[in-house]
């Protein structure tokens, strides 16, 4: 998922024929997750239409102060749009609309709702070569960035009117990548690495059998995309699942016994700033592993079983100043039980899920948790998806480096 999901856009179109760009400007921004407005000035319509704009951004396009032809007449509130706004974008802006901005002039919609601005400004121009290079051109992107607006530089290359040179508007991928690196930049994780776990562990018993658990590894596949979105370096050790992720900040190690999984996670630990234990490690495992199927040759059959290596506990040993939280699922005394678990781990955090909570445990899409610190201060949740419990618990980490 992009950062720039949920982000609301205002796109200022302005008459110069890089409007033409537009089109795929919007395009790429919706697929990215924005919510895109359009304001053109009247000049724009000659370039592109506003029916086009409509459709692919899936709002009325806006123009005017006053849309005359509704019943009594409806006014576009330029201070209401420019406050709903986390980001505007001017693409292309001509040479005139350039000037407009440096020098206070404020002839159209556009321009109101740039005067009213409260949220972070990019400018793309867009102009020949000589107009480009003009000193008054030079002296306006200068004010303008005095202003505390941000300029995406014109590109070299084949201009409208023939001329190869300095002039042309951003690409649309150029100038989408701009504001997804501005917002990255501004993400509470960012230059921190986190290491969850998720998932089950299978402890084979032979090649076919295994002793396993009913994990679907939903939860720590959540953490690591929120911790990714907020701008987290994600390292995700996950047991057998059949869950995918994508994020780029993300790298999957998969593993399929506690074994793997606790040599994993000390191989990615000193890196890290902050550990999130959400899989399901089995506690035990065949003390002995035949080679070859175990056939069906008698009434009973008794699997003498070993502790696996406590991951979380060997983490919390050796954790320094990394922030580490941990998972209890309990089925009575549950406070009793996560708080002892807190101390005997060295944990930071721990995540209580209690099996009694309708709503809550394996193999569901929600869940009902209560936070509990290293100082014992409880936190009970109410019964949430488990994409805002992620929410939640990622927050913890945000708060912890605040």
């Amino acid at each position: 998922m992009s950062v720039l999901s949920g982000k609301k856009v205002i796109l200022g179109i302005t008459g110069g024929i890089a409007a033409y760009k537009s089109a795929n400007l919007v395009r790429l921004l919706i697929k990215a997750g924005a919510e895109v407005q359009v304001i053109m000035t009247p000049a724009s319509h000659q370039f592109v239409t506003p029916f086009t704009l409509s459709t692919l951004s899936k709002k009325p396009v806006y123009t005017k102060f006053f849309n005359a032809g509704d019943e009594g007449g409806t006014w576009n509130n330029h201070v209401d749009l420019a406050l709903w706004a986390d980001i505007m974008l001017i693409a292309p802006t001509t040479a005139n609309t350039l000037a407009k901005m440096a020098n206070g002039m404020c002839d159209n919609l556009l321009m109101a709702i740039y005067m009213s601005a409260k949220c972070p400004v990019f400018i793309a121009p867009a102009m020949d070569l000589d107009m480009y290079a003009h000193p008054s051109t030079e002296r306006n992107l200068k004010l303008l960035e005095e202003y505390h607006n941000y300029i995406i530089p014109a590109e070299e290359g084949e201009l409208a009117s023939g001329l190869i040179g300095k002039g042309r508007m951003a690409e649309p991928e150029t100038i989408v990548d701009t504001l997804a690196q501005f917002f990255y930049k501004s993400l509470p994780l960012k230059g921190k690495k986190v290491l969850v776990t998720a998932g089950p562990t299978y402890e084979p018993i032979d090649p076919v059998r295994f002793i396993g658990n009913h994990s679907s590894g939903k939860m720590g596949f959540d953490i690591a995309l929120q911790a990714a979105e907020m701008g987290a370096n994600v390292v995700l050790v996950a047991g057998p699942t059949n869950l995918k992720i994508t994020h780029p900040n993300v790298l999957v190690e998969s593993v399929l016994s506690a074994q793997e999984m606790y040599d994993a996670c000390h191989k990615h630990f000193e890196e890290v700033d902050a550990v999130v234990a959400a899989a399901a490690v089995a506690d035990y495992r065949p003390k002995h592993v035949a080679d070859q199927k175990i056939k069906k040759n008698s009434e009973e059959f008794v699997i003498a079983l070993e502790k696996n290596p406590d991951i979380l506990a060997s983490l919390g040993q050796k954790k320094d100043h990394r922030f580490v939280v941990g998972f209890a699922l309990e089925t009575e005394n549950e406070i009793e039980h996560a708080k002892q678990k807190i101390t005997k781990k060295n944990l930071d955090l721990i995540v209580l899920n209690s099996l009694n909570d309708q709503g809550a445990g394996f193999g569901k899409p929600t869940n009902k948790v209560t936070f509990i610190d290293k100082d014992f201060n409880i936190q009970p949740m109410e019964l949430k998806s488990k994409e805002d419990v992620a929410k939640d618990i990622v927050n913890k980490i945000v708060e912890h480096y605040a």
